[in-house]
């Protein structure tokens, strides 16, 4: 049992990508400041940010609507993503690296939301 939030691995994994997000956005044009660059960094720090709250909910169902919520910000992400690369503002490698960094922590949200839906 962790202790705090920060101890979960799928924490740490969308805080890691949230920096990368923050740190790939650096260089979009000024013109994207609330357009993109705006919409992809919340996307992508909800996602830590809401694993963070569900983690401090006291019912499974209130913890499950969280890890939920992270994983509709994953998506979110993923679609950002997607629109920065076909605008030719993220590389294509880069891009599938992080799409499939994206799906493999969906993966594990979706283990914690099912081990929290068998004990309702």
């Amino acid at each position: 049992m962790f202790t705090s939030f920060t101890q979960m691995p799928v924490w740490k994994t969308a805080h890691n990508l949230s920096v990368e997000i923050y740190n790939l956005t650096i260089k979009l044009p000024r013109s994207e400041d609330y357009g993109l660059t705006s919409q992809i960094r919340r996307a992508a720090n909800s996602v830590s940010a809401n694993i963070a709250e569900g983690y401090g909910r006291k019912t499974s169902n209130d913890k499950s609507h969280f890890y939920t919520m992270a994983k509709g910000s994953a998506c979110e992400t993923q679609n950002h993503l997607l629109y920065g690369c076909k605008t030719g503002y993220f590389e294509q490698e880069i891009i599938n690296r992080l799409i499939q960094d994206y799906d493999e922590l969906m993966m594990g949200i979706n283990k914690i939301i099912k081990i929290l839906m068998n004990k309702v």
